[in-house]
């Protein structure tokens, strides 16, 4: 079983936000794959379902981006999938806008979202999809930059990686994590 947690923030005031670009993103692999994500389970939004007969579970954690790793702890400590399939995705503000940089494993950097995973998880061993959202201008603080909306320039570009990062989830199980990083790192 592969797990596929997109990383956001629940409430229609940070939907087509710059940090709810991982929700996005399970909703696209959702409407691709024709995997509904409507379940409430463990403090998560889930669908379950089959992409390339291969069982898969997309998860929207509904807490807040900083706890998110409550609900991927319940997730793991249910269903018990190995570490290499559960496939965190979430924005980067350390990436150019658009650029998609698929990882085996590693920090959590600066995302809390991610501190809060590696902590309850007790592992940074899993793969992640980080989004490039860009850097805020050094006039603008950090919080109001990821909590922003795109400009319809930058949303356009948005759109056209949200689909490459679900074509990567079929590449990753089918060929794997490293055949994925290099089919689809970069812009």
């Amino acid at each position: 079983m592969f797990v596929f947690a997109g990383l956001g923030n629940p409430g229609r005031q940070y939907e087509g936000t710059r940090h709810n670009i991982g929700f996005e993103c399970i909703d696209y692999i959702s409407y691709l794959y024709r995997i509904p994500v409507t379940k409430v389970k463990f403090k998560a939004l889930i669908g379950e379902g089959l992409i390339e007969g291969e069982k898969v579970l997309l998860v929207k954690h509904q807490t807040y981006m900083n706890n998110s790793g409550e609900s991927l702890r319940e997730i793991v400590e249910y269903f018990k999938p190995d570490l290499g399939r559960l496939v965190v995705i979430y924005d980067d503000i350390d990436l150019d806008l658009g650029t998609i940089r698929i990882r085996p494993r590693g920090s959590a950097g600066t995302h809390n979202g991610m501190r809060s995973i590696i902590y309850q998880l007790i592992s940074d061993d899993f793969p992640r999809i980080r989004i490039g959202i860009g850097r805020p201008d050094p006039s603008r603080d950090l919080v109001s930059f990821v909590l922003g909306r795109l400009s319809n320039e930058e949303r356009q570009v948005m759109n056209e990686t949200i689909k490459k990062v679900g074509l990567s989830v079929q590449e990753i199980i089918v060929n794997g994590i490293d055949m994925a990083m290099s089919k689809f790192n970069g812009k």
